[in-house]
C-alpha cells in the first residue's frame, strides 16, 4: 500500500473514533497531524484487541501477533504509515513496547495494592502515547519533554479510571488501588458503597489527579506554538471531564461524563488562539 493512502486512512479512524484525541491533532501541521493519526490508529487497534469480545487467551494472542509486528511490518495501512512515522520523528520503541505491556495488564485483569503500581500501569498504557508525542512534536529539551509528557499521560489515564469506574467495574476491571478503596471505605464495587464514602474517595483520586496535570504542563514552554496548542486542546478537555467530576463525583456512578462536541471545538479554539484553558 502506498503510504500516503496508509496515512488517509489512519486520519479516517482517528476523526471517526478519537473523539478527545482528534481535537488536539487537528491543530497540527499536516506531516505531524498525520503521524499522529498514525501513532493513535496503532494505539486504537491495540486497545480494540484488549477491549475486544475474544477470550483472554486468544487477546493475548493477538497482541503478541502485533507485538511482532513491530519488528516484521506488514503491508497493511497502519503498518506502512507507523513504519513512515517511526523512520521520520524517531519515534522511540520502547514506547509502543510498553503500550502492549499495559493492555496485556487490562487483559489479565487489573489489580493494584498500592497507587504507585497504578502509575507503573499508566505510565505504560498512557504515557507511552505522551512519549511518542513529544517525539513528533520536537522539544526544546526532549529528554525533559519526554518526562513531562509521560506525566501527562498518568493525569489523562487517571481521568480515564475516574470516568470509566462503573463501565470497567462490570468488564471485571478495578483500576483504584486497593489501599485507597479501604482508606475510604470503599468496595470494589463503587456504587455498592456508602455514597459519602464513594464521593469522597472520588475527589480524593481527582485531586491527586490535578497535580500530575499541573507537573505534565511544565511540557509546554518547551513545545513550539503549534505543539502546545495541541497538548493543551486535549488536556484541556480531560481537565474539564476531571472538574465535572470533581463537582459531582456519583455522576460517575450513573453515566459516563463527557463533554459536547460544541464545548470540545471551544477548548482547541481557545488553545490555539493561546488562551488558557
Amino acid at each position: 500500500m502506498e503510504t500516503r493512502e496508509a496515512y488517509r486512512y489512519c486520519e479516517r479512524v482517528t476523526r471517526d473514533a478519537a473523539a478527545n484525541f482528534f481535537y488536539g491533532i487537528r491543530l497540527l501541521p499536516a506531516d505531524k497531524r498525520r503521524a499522529m493519526c498514525a501513532v493513535y490508529a496503532f494505539a486504537r487497534r491495540v486497545d480494540d484487541i484488549g477491549d475486544g469480545g475474544l477470550p483472554p487467551e486468544r487477546k493475548l494472542a493477538e497482541l503478541r501477533s502485533v507485538r511482532e509486528s513491530l519488528s516484521h511490518p506488514s503491508g497493511e495501512p497502519i503498518a506502512v504509515a507507523l513504519g513512515d512515522a517511526r523512520r521520520r520523528f524517531k519515534l522511540p520503541e520502547g514506547a509502543l513496547t510498553d503500550l502492549l505491556d499495559g493492555v496485556e495488564t487490562d487483559v489479565v485483569g487489573p489489580r493494584f495494592e498500592r497507587f504507585d503500581e497504578l502509575v507503573v500501569y499508566c505510565r505504560a498504557v498512557a504515557g507511552s502515547i505522551g512519549r511518542l508525542c513529544v517525539a513528533i512534536f520536537g522539544a526544546r529539551d526532549v529528554t525533559a519533554g519526554a518526562a513531562l509528557a509521560d506525566d501527562l499521560g498518568v493525569a489523562m489515564q487517571l481521568t480515564n479510571i475516574l470516568r470509566d469506574v462503573r463501565e470497567d467495574y462490570e468488564r471485571g476491571r478495578v483500576y483504584l488501588p486497593v489501599e485507597d478503596l479501604e482508606a475510604f471505605g470503599c468496595r470494589e464495587d463503587l456504587a455498592d458503597s456508602p455514597p459519602q464514602n464513594a464521593a469522597a474517595l472520588i475527589r480524593f483520586q481527582a485531586s491527586r489527579d490535578r497535580e500530575w496535570f499541573d507537573r505534565g504542563l511544565k511540557l509546554l514552554p518547551l513545545l513550539d506554538s503549534r505543539s502546545g496548542a495541541c497538548v493543551q486542546a486535549m488536556t484541556g478537555i480531560y481537565r474539564r471531564i476531571l472538574t465535572q467530576i470533581d463537582r459531582d463525583p456519583g455522576e460517575v456512578l450513573r453515566r459516563r461524563v463527557s463533554l459536547p462536541a460544541w464545548e470540545k471545538a471551544w477548548v482547541a479554539a481557545r488553545s490555539l488562539a493561546g488562551v488558557g484553558t
